[in-house]
């Protein structure tokens, strides 16, 4: 999401020390703040209507936990550091501490289990407009559930979380692919003498909307690249990667393909959410992710010019690669940086003001101690109170009210003091009354 930019050059202030956070990662002034809680508060509010309960993880993980397979760019990635013997690393991602999670508790737990988490994450890679080093992830995650029935109902999540924000829908799509028809099509072919290159294969491929076919077809075709085609076969996976359809992609996979059948399955599913016509099916699709294994989806924005909104799918042999029992699972993760970026393109973000519904002012330091009353028995009664602090004019003191939104303005001066009483202006209505300075059963 946008943020406040300050002043200054990253070449340090005073003693040396740069004025400026690290680059990537971002300060959050009040106005920063009232836009990320807002849009936590919409993660959150989405999370809870489709039932998921929220769940958390410490931020330094062993690094071990990240280290799943080779090959993946994620490990090259990490902030890592070595610590009393100890090596770890900051959380880049949510998926392998949610597994763990679960691993840990496996034997105890009820399943399927519905988990969404609001977390910070670390990576350090090429920033461009929507990535940075560090950001916040929304990810929603159903461990338990082997169906498709559950990558139906977190692709609606993802829509109905759009539409809260108020994106017209047609302005964000997700694209839909299956790692498990990928894995069918090439191993039927291309793949067939050496099914062990198809992980570090989907790294590579996974960057064809970035660098294009051609670079793709340079990398699959290095015999240095872990993957080593020939130029045929390489021109093979471009054509796969082509299909733009279900019959399209059914000519590439085995007669009475599984996978094609999971798929058919699931756009009859999200037929039924109203949101099949805006899940396109697209064969390049496939997460640079190792553990995915089955259904995987990108949401993208129509106009094309940012980096992908969200993106999962189906990662159903993770929890036996960190060491527990199989269990199938599917989710996704939703960063708070694009999203941010196509909400301030669409003048979407709302008109956020301090969070104050009342103030509380003294003319002069004789009537502090009954402003102090006055706040006390306010925030008592669970409003939201700045009391004036300082030798504020008042001038200021009612535009700064305004612009904040804040619905009365408590004045207390000598004559009200004399009377016990408060004037309370309400800003809404423009009428003024008076109140007892000690409210009824205050404490004296």
């Amino acid at each position: 999401m946008p943020v406040s930019k300050g002043k200054g050059s990253d070449k340090g202030g005073r003693g040396g020390h740069s004025l400026q956070p690290p680059r990537g990662t971002r300060d959050f002034y009040p106005d920063d703040m009232r836009r990320r809680n807002w849009l936590f508060a919409q993660f959150r509010k989405t999370a809870a209507s489709f039932g998921f309960e929220e769940v958390d993880a410490p931020m330094v993980e062993h690094l071990e936990l990240f280290k799943r397979k080779a090959g993946e760019e994620i490990v090259d990635q990490l902030y890592h550091f070595e610590l009393h013997d100890r090596e770890l690393a900051l959380r880049a991602e949510m998926t392998p501490s949610i597994a763990r999670m679960v691993i840990a508790r496996q034997g105890a737990m009820r399943f399927p289990i519905r988990w969404f988490t609001v977390t910070q994450n670390w990576r350090y890679e090429r920033m461009t407009r929507g990535r940075k080093r560090e950001h916040y992830q929304w990810n929603m995650d159903i461990w338990g559930e082997s169906g498709v029935e559950a990558e139906a109902e977190l692709l609606s999540a993802m829509f109905t979380m759009l539409d809260g924000l108020g994106l017209a829908r047609g302005k964000v799509g997700i694209r839909l692919n299956s790692r498990a028809l990928l894995e069918e099509s090439l191993r039927e072919g291309v793949l067939s003498g050496r099914p062990e290159v198809f992980e570090p294969l989907c790294v590579v491929i996974d960057k064809i909307d970035k660098i294009g076919a051609e670079a793709v077809t340079e990398q699959l075709c290095d015999a240095q690249g872990g993957v080593g085609l020939s130029a045929e076969e390489a021109a093979r996976v471009i054509e796969i990667l082509g299909a733009r359809s279900l019959d399209e992609a059914a000519r590439f996979a085995a007669t009475d393909s599984p996978a094609i059948a999971e798929l058919r399955r699931l756009y009859t599913l999200l037929e039924a959410y109203g949101i099949a016509d805006h899940v396109p099916f697209d064969a390049s699709v496939v997460r640079g992710l190792a553990y995915y294994t089955g259904v995987v989806f990108e949401a993208f924005d129509a106009g094309g010019t940012l980096r992908a909104i969200a993106g999962g799918g189906r990662y159903d042999r993770l929890a036996e690669t960190l060491g527990g029992k199989p269990v199938p699972a599917v989710g996704f993760g939703f960063g708070d940086v694009v999203i941010g970026e196509l909400l301030e393109d669409e003048g979407l973000w709302p008109d956020l003001k301090p969070d104050v519904q009342d103030i509380v002012y003294a003319f002069g330091p004789e009537e502090k101690p009954a402003a102090i009353t006055v706040a006390r028995r306010l925030r008592r009664a669970g409003r939201r109170v700045e009391l004036c602090l300082g030798k504020s004019k008042l001038k200021r003191v009612l535009g700064d009210a305004d612009k904040a939104g804040a619905e009365r303005v408590y004045l207390i001066g000598g004559d009200e003091l004399a009377r016990g009483v408060v004037k309370v202006r309400d800003l809404a209505r423009k009428e003024e009354i008076e109140e007892a300075i000690q409210g009824s059963g205050d404490p004296i």
